[in-house]
């Protein structure tokens, strides 16, 4: 049929009244395989057990195609299993309406549509069905008409690879790969009597990146999630009384706008060192550092009373007679996990005597996984893609500079993180100066949001920006959702096209 010949298209449930014109559409569907078509009570079964499941393409009043579908609980099945399993003999009582992926069962275009584009339409149904009912993936076992024609000189792995290099056009798996279903296994005798396909099927799958498993706990999971940033002024405080009661102040002031997270900068609490200008830079950070015990135990304290998860910054601390730089993240319901500075300035190392910590992980809180890297880690780009490898959503990068030039460094390497990550990216510093105190005298910042560059989010890759050298908190809203979207359908992938054949990243 030719496309000024179409008067009217829908896409509509299968009726059973509908059985005779499905079987006609069927013989012609399948000249190859004879007497390949269901019996009526096949269709009755499949309709009254999954309506939603079934679907007909009608242009002019007329079947063109065809979509077949079952839920079935994936892990009852081996992935070796075969077509009269999946359909429990053909009976389909094997769907379940609790199972988790929606198995496909049959999808033809008659001979006389093709060349419409009409597959695609009853393929996306499908993926829009499963991501209605969240279900985690579309499964089924896919045909190989042209490998017949290759089995002597090629291993069904070979012919798939010759396949997707567009050296072999097999128009069942070219059609499939270009709807975004990928090869996850080859299996032998799966249906009988496809000559064609030598007997072999292909698994192929569609995963739902908006897949949430099913939680008992009384909480859901955030698409959205809010984020405050805290530009702190450093001033001097007379206490750390005084201090907390500044950061507990803003900490108000982000939770009042229901942030989820609340970031302070690398060692905000810098300002307490005042009292110690008289020692020695080295002697000083450890005694700032006797306060981080208590400045973390009010912070979980804010983190429970102001319901909200608190990254707070960095600080000095001593472990085992070491200096480390470290922060906290403090969740919400009350837990903490502490993370490391891993790579130190030649600054810090020289003047404070300062360590770099050895361990460095995502964190799994009630916004999906983030990563904290402090600063100077940001700069190393090994670091974010391990975590981004561990399933990282919202990088966060609290850090200290003293000069454009070194503010510059961490700003351009934390966008540089997103894009490459296709993550979220947060960092947070402080401004103003600390004259009494060595080595703290001066800072610059701009706290800011980065986002990948894509469609679907800013064309410059910021998201949110704070006004340079002055105090303030930053909000901004980031969408998870569209990071899933950018990992599968993004203009460029940068995380799924690592050619990783030739090389890999691993912690030691």
């Amino acid at each position: 049929m030719k496309i000024d010949e179409i008067e009217n298209i829908e896409l509509k449930f299968l009726d059973l009244d509908d059985y005779q014109e499905l079987k006609t559409a069927m013989i012609s569907a399948y000249a190859s395989m004879p007497g390949s078509y269901w019996k009526e009570e096949h269709i009755k079964s499949l309709i009254d057990k999954f309506p939603e499941g079934q679907v007909v393409i009608k242009i002019n009043g007329q079947i063109a195609g065809v979509a077949l579908s079952i839920i079935v609980d994936y892990d009852a099945f081996d992935d070796n299993h075969t077509y009269e399993q999946i359909t429990g003999k053909y009976t389909f009582d094997t769907h379940d309406d609790k199972g988790d992926v929606l198995y496909g069962i049959e999808v033809f275009i008659k001979p006389s549509f093709r060349g419409l584009r009409l597959g695609r339409r009853l393929y996306d149904y499908r993926k829009e069905l499963c991501e209605k009912l969240n279900l985690k993936s579309i499964v089924f076992g896919g045909r190989m008409p042209n490998y017949h024609s290759h089995a002597e000189e090629l291993s069904p792995k070979e012919y798939i690879a010759k396949v997707r290099r567009k050296e072999i056009h097999d128009p069942v798996l070219n059609f499939q790969i270009s709807n975004d279903f990928h090869p996850a296994k080859v299996m032998k005798g799966y249906l009988d009597g496809d000559k064609a396909s030598q007997d072999f099927a292909i698994l192929m799958e569609w995963d739902n990146i908006y897949y949430q498993k099913p939680n008992k706990k009384a909480a859901t999971k955030k698409s959205i999630v809010r984020l405050g940033l805290i530009q702190w002024q450093m001033r001097p405080y007379k206490d750390l009384e005084e201090l907390l009661q500044q950061a507990e102040f803003f900490i108000d002031s982000v939770s009042g706008y229901r942030s989820d997270f609340a970031l302070f900068p690398e060692f905000f609490n810098a300002p307490l060192m005042a009292k110690d200008n008289d020692m020695s830079t080295s002697n000083a950070i450890r005694e700032l550092a006797k306060h981080t015990k208590a400045i973390v135990q009010r912070f979980s304290e804010f983190s429970i009373s102001y319901n909200i998860n608190i990254i707070s910054g960095s600080m000095p601390e001593m472990i085992d007679g070491r200096l480390y730089n470290v922060g906290y993240l403090c969740r919400r319901d009350g837990s903490m996990e502490r993370y490391e500075k891993l790579h130190v300035t030649p600054d810090e190392a020289k003047i404070w005597g300062m360590q770099g910590g050895t361990h460095f992980k995502t964190f799994d809180t009630d916004c999906g996984k983030i990563g904290v890297l402090i600063c100077y880690d940001s700069e190393f780009p090994e670091l974010s893609r391990l975590l981004a490898d561990e399933g990282m959503d919202i990088l966060f990068v609290p850090f200290l500079t003293d000069t454009q030039n070194g503010y510059s460094r961490v700003r351009h390497c934390a966008q540089a993180r997103a894009i490459e990550n296709e993550c979220y990216v947060a960092i947070a510093g402080s401004v103003g100066n600390l004259p009494n105190v060595q080595n703290m005298d001066i800072q610059f910042a701009q706290s800011m949001v980065f986002t990948p560059c894509d469609f679907s989010f800013p064309t410059n890759g910021i998201k949110a920006e704070a006004t340079p050298n002055t105090e303030m908190i930053l909000i901004a809203d980031v969408d998870i959702d569209l990071l899933r979207e950018l990992n599968q359908f993004g203009a460029v992938r940068n995380l799924k096209d690592r050619r990783t054949d030739l090389f890999e990243l691993r912690k030691k």
